[in-house]
């Protein structure tokens, strides 16, 4: 694992461990804007399908898991990958599950029919503007190789209010990643800005479900 990602696995490990499995322990405010931030996600996978694969990548303690369990349309035959042992062990142990469930990696180790990842571009800590957007675009190659149908991604947007903003987040250009991702992976992209947090969501399509 790389210094920067070492960083971020013990910040998240820390959390866990202090605020156990709750939404405070991934760092998010309420449950209620962690299920806002899911379904929102969700929108990538097409209504029509049966059943589906589905990695996630920042899995935490499973919480979407829970979700998929609770409000799924369809079969998804699920595989959770976080880079904070913590956070792994205490999904397996909620769920019962071993490491074909959740798994400690910063990549998958499968190809994966879609690939969602929420909240994982926003702590950078210590690391440089240039350094993080580096590892964002490392990290969205990898899921856009990892995902044979499309992949999708959240992070704080740049337009949050300068006053808030915190000096270990990372806040980014929502229209420079919808051009990265329109120029790289997929001429079939959504930018979502209009569901009442202070962030954004890519939806990045390869291939038109009708």
């Amino acid at each position: 694992m790389t210094p920067l990602l070492q960083s971020v696995a013990d910040y998240y490990s820390d959390k866990v461990r202090t605020h156990g499995a709750t939404p405070l322990g991934a760092d998010w405010n309420s449950a209620e804007g962690q299920r806002l931030r899911f379904d929102t996600l969700l929108r990538i996978i097409p209504v029509n399908l049966s059943s589906v694969t589905l990695d996630e990548y920042g899995c935490g303690y499973g919480a979407l898991f829970d979700h998929l369990r609770d409000t799924a349309r369809q079969a998804v035959e699920y595989l959770g990958l976080d880079v904070s042992d913590s956070m792994i062990g205490a999904a397996r142990a909620r769920h019962h599950a071993n490491a074909f469930r959740f798994h400690l990696a910063a990549v998958s180790p499968r190809v994966a029919d879609f690939t969602v990842a929420s909240g994982i571009f926003n702590v950078r800590l210590k690391a440089s503007t240039a350094g993080w957007e580096e590892h964002i675009a490392t990290t969205l190659e990898a899921m856009h190789a990892g995902s044979t149908r499309g992949f999708a991604f959240n992070c704080l947007s740049s337009y949050s209010d300068v006053h808030k903003r915190q000096t270990y987040l990372y806040y980014g250009d929502p229209c420079y990643y919808f051009d990265l991702c329109k120029r790289r992976f997929s001429g079939d992209v959504a930018l979502l800005h209009d569901y009442g947090l202070y962030e954004f969501t890519l939806l990045v399509r390869k291939k038109r479900d009708l």
